[in-house]
């Protein structure tokens, strides 16, 4: 199973060792002993009510989301399992903004620590838009594992492009 399109940058000892995770058939397992529970947040307005939430513990000082949902991935720029946007607009003499964050609804279905960490990304492009040195200590700071996630969040996704799902459904 080819993974050069999560692990691109990483190096070869660890694309190794994925693989022979993959190849041992104990990615599901490995991904299940970590986070042995979905999230819960399975509505657009249950994810808008998560995301304010994140924002005011850790950001205070930045205005409320306008929206937040969930959306089919092949609607997110260039495959992105999320995007933030800002818009300003001058309507009647006022300038009004609105900030946006859409979520790929293959989240939908992930452990809570995962959708934590893509919200939490999306939050921290309110203050850093590229991803620097202080855009990953702001995501740091909100998430202190944070780059474990991504990177299973990574494995999360290898393991749905072979067709599995981490949770059966009773």
């Amino acid at each position: 199973m080819p993974i050069e399109k999560y692990f691109r940058h990483y190096p070869e000892h660890l694309k190794q060792q994925i693989q022979d995770l993959i190849a041992s058939g104990n990615l599901r397992s490995y991904l299940l002993n970590k986070y042995p529970h979905p999230h819960e947040i399975n509505s657009d307005k249950l994810l808008y009510k998560y995301a304010n939430e994140l924002k005011d513990k850790y950001m205070r000082n930045v205005p409320q989301l306008s929206k937040v949902i969930y959306e089919k991935q092949k609607d997110l720029v260039n495959d992105a399992l999320g995007t933030h946007t800002y818009i300003s607009r001058n309507h009647g003499g006022k300038l009004k903004k609105k900030h946006e964050m859409r979520i790929s609804r293959t989240l939908k279905d992930a452990p809570r620590e995962m959708l934590e960490m893509l919200v939490v990304h999306e939050l921290a492009h309110f203050k850093e838009k590229d991803h620097n040195k202080a855009f990953y200590k702001l995501c740091e700071y909100m998430q202190p594992n944070y780059h474990q996630v991504e990177f299973d969040l990574r494995l999360y996704l290898v393991l749905l492009d072979q067709g599995m799902t981490l949770y059966s459904r009773d």
